[in-house]
This record gives structure tokens, C-alpha cells and sequence, in this order.
């Protein structure tokens, strides 16, 4: 299977929603509780809706992406080892 299909079907199963409080946020980072947990965000202004102003203490939930910006191997994989023919 090709290594782009892969990619692009993992980013998309990877579109998560999580609904929180804001405990900070700044104009680029958000940071929201889930019961114990704390999330942080990197944001972009411009992908915000409804209320401008994200306030502390305001429950959101946030739709993310997890996504790689750049991927590097050391050595080859298995199955390309296999893959390629023995001299």
C-alpha cells in the first residue's frame, strides 16, 4: 500500500473533539480540563467560531487534528527490507 494513502488515512481517523473548561488561552495557545486532565492547544484565530474571546472558565470543545510535520527513519523497515530483491 502506498506510504501516502497511509498517511492521509491516518490523519483523517485522527480528527478528535474533546469538550473542556479554559483554564488560559492566549491569541495563539488554549489550554482546557477535562476532569483531571489538561489539554493544550496551538491555535490558529482565524479557525475560531462563535464567541471571539476565548474566557477562562468557559466550557468549549475544541475539533483537532493530530497530525506529523516531518518524518525521518534511521534504518529501513522490515517490510522494505523484504521487499527489495537479494543480490
Amino acid at each position: 500500500m502506498n506510504l501516502k494513502i497511509i498517511c492521509f488515512a491516518a490523519a483523517v481517523s485522527l480528527a478528535l473533539e474533546i469538550t473542556g473548561t479554559v483554564v488560559a488561552a492566549t491569541g495563539t495557545t488554549l489550554a482546557i480540563q477535562k476532569g483531571t486532565e489538561k489539554y493544550e492547544f496551538a491555535i490558529d484565530p482565524a479557525t475560531i467560531k462563535g464567541s471571539a474571546e476565548l474566557k477562562v472558565g468557559s466550557t468549549v470543545t475544541v475539533t483537532y487534528v493530530m497530525s506529523a510535520l516531518k518524518l525521518e527513519s534511521a534504518s529501513p523497515s522490515k517490510e522494505e527490507t523484504k521487499a527489495s530483491p537479494s543480490p
